[in-house]
């Protein structure tokens, strides 16, 4: 079987990741599926559109399981993934644009915090 030489550059390319740029990956990947999630809302493709949220809710529940506890700030990161995955729930049961929206403004802060904090490991 010949391997597709784009989807062994995307695998390289993420073997070769440091943490903090598989960190802001995780991040772009739930950015990019909440505004999935706006779009299909908007066409009201509800199928769709769960599957994006579920999507989003699995990258959250992967970001806390793989925590690792020995910093201080892990525990607020613990309680900010509850937080995002109840926000989750809340946008799948109400489906309403703006807690999308509410949503996406955290993460965003988040992942800014997280590519500053890369930047000066980087220094």
């Amino acid at each position: 079987m010949a391997v597709n030489p784009y989807q062994r550059y995307k695998e390289e390319a993420v073997m070769t990741m440091t943490q903090g740029e598989m960190l802001l990956l995780l991040y772009d990947e739930m950015l990019k599926r909440l505004r999935a999630c706006e779009l299909l809302l908007e066409q009201k493709d509800f199928k769709n559109f769960e599957a994006q949220a579920d999507r989003v809710a699995a990258i959250i529940r992967y970001l806390r399981d793989v925590l690792n506890h020995d910093y201080p700030i892990s525990g607020q990161l613990y309680s900010m993934y509850d937080f995002f995955l109840v926000e989750i729930g809340r946008i799948k049961a109400a489906r309403k644009p703006e807690r999308i929206e509410e949503l996406k403004q955290f993460v965003e802060e988040l992942r800014d915090a997280f590519r500053e904090a890369e930047k000066k490991v980087d220094e």
